[in-house]
This record gives structure tokens, sequence and C-alpha cells, in this order.
């Protein structure tokens, strides 16, 4: 067996997400049946991810493995997967991953991008798809003050959906937000892992700093409460985008898996 990289990007508009689901169309599904098809494999192989993002949300740099066998043309595969995959979904890159590779287990951090208009006529049409409109005039120096304060290692069971087993405790590696010059705003959020629904839950919360609606210290209030707080809304899915996976050197690759391994697994029995 080898195991192969993917790199890939995909519209998430008509997708239910990255997680193989019964009845549902889904990126893993979608690659996994290309991939049974070509190689005529039943069933298909699986696919580990380095994220799973969900329902409408976008990827430019997602990142997987697959373990194949030994014999498989790299370029052939590439190639027949671009000619049996549907337009909103492609596999950029293939290559044979480094000893100890995984996907998952391996990244250092992650990194996403959230997009917002808020010009009184709306969004580009041809932009719709993954630029959120906001209907409220946003403030940029608000919306940076109230991020930076959210920095660090911290539980951030108030920004994320409790998942049984799983620890919320997690390191905000980066928070902040520009406005480019056609008006759009770009909040960059990296971290070494996300939680369920935490980018779109941090967003909606610093988007009522920004528009006035709650005071700069409220994120951050929530946030030292430790706990789910209804008055922060979830962002829509629409303009939010997974941009990158980084990864340590190769040599530290099956090192920083077990690092991350163990973690989870310590969580998960406390």
């Amino acid at each position: 067996m080898v195991r192969l990289r993917l790199d890939l990007g995909y519209d998430g508009t008509d997708f239910s997400g990255w997680a193989r689901q019964p009845g549902r169309r889904t990126v893993q599904g979608e690659i996994e049946q290309a991939l049974g098809r070509i190689l005529r494999v039943d069933p298909a192989p699986a696919l580990t991810v380095a994220g799973r993002t969900d329902a409408g949300v976008h990827a430019r740099g997602q990142v997987a493995h697959v373990d194949l066998e030994a014999d498989v043309e790299l370029p052939a595969l590439l190639r027949r997967l671009a000619g049996v995959l549907s337009l909103d979904v492609r596999v950029h890159r293939l290559s044979v991953a480094p000893t100890g590779f995984d996907a998952r287990f391996s990244a250092l951090s992650r990194r996403y991008g959230y997009r917002v208009a808020d010009a009184p006529g709306g969004v580009d049409p041809l932009r719709r798809r993954d630029i959120y409109w906001h209907n409220r005039p946003l403030d940029v120096d608000l919306l940076n003050a109230a991020a930076t304060r959210l920095l660090g290692e911290h539980d951030f069971a108030a920004f994320c959906k409790k998942r049984e087993g799983a620890t919320t405790i997690r390191e905000l590696q980066r928070l902040d937000w520009t406005r480019a010059s056609d008006g759009v705003l770009l909040a960059t959020v990296v971290a070494d892992a996300f939680c369920h629904s935490m980018v779109r839950a941090l967003v909606g919360s610093l988007l009522a700093v920004g528009e006035g609606r709650r005071p700069v210290e409220w994120p951050a209030e929530a946030l030292a409460r430790a706990e789910r707080d209804s008055g922060i809304h979830v962002a829509p899915a629409l303009g939010l985008t997974l941009e990158e996976v980084r990864y340590p050197p190769d040599p530290e690759l099956a090192l920083r898996a077990l690092q991350t391994r163990r973690v989870r697994d310590l969580a998960a029995n406390t």
C-alpha cells in the first residue's frame, strides 16, 4: 500500500459538508465514489481529511490522504479524477505522502478566511456564493479591537457546539480583519484546530461589535464564561473558506501526529 496526499478545493454551496452521509451529497462521498469507479474497487477507498467542513463551507486549500495499492500512476489518476468529478470539486495535486504523514493529525494549523460585504447595494452577483452580505456598515477598528482579546489558548465552549468526548480547548493563533480595495472585508482565522461551528461563531460575535450593537469587550466576556452563549449568532456558511493547512517538516510529521492523538485521547478521557 502507498499513502497519497490529495490537495483539493471545492465550492461548498451544493454539498452537505465534507463528511460522508447516507442519502446526501458530500465532498468525501463524491471523491471516494470517483476513486472507486476509476480504480474499480468496492468498497471505495476511504479518505482522511485535515478538517471537516460544514454544509455550504468552501475550501481552497483542503488536504486529505488515502491509502491505495502501490502501482497507481499518479498523473493518469489525477487526469481521470478531473474527468469524473463534478466541476464544484477539484483535486489539484496528487503526491506520495512522506513517511508518517496523516492529513488530520500531522497538521500544525488551519487557516480560514471569512468574507463579508457591507455595501448598501449588496454583493457582486459573481461573488454571491463566497461573500456574505451584512446589511449594516461595519467598523474595521472595532472588529480588530474585539478580535485581539480572543487570541491565545482558551476553552472556546462559548463558540462551539459540544461533541461527546471532544475538547473545546483550542489555541487561536490569529484573528484579524482587513478591508480590500473593493470594500470586501476579510477575517483571517488561524488555530491549531477548530471545534464545530467555531469560526462562524467567532465571526458572528465580532460582526455584532463591528456594527456597534455590542461593546468591544463582549466576545471576550463570553469566552471567559466557557459555556455556550445564546447571544452569539453563527455567521452564514457561504462566507467561509478553508484556505490553508500547514504541516511541519517531513521528519517531524510522525511525531506531530503522535502528539496530536495523545492530546485528543487525554481530552476525551477527562
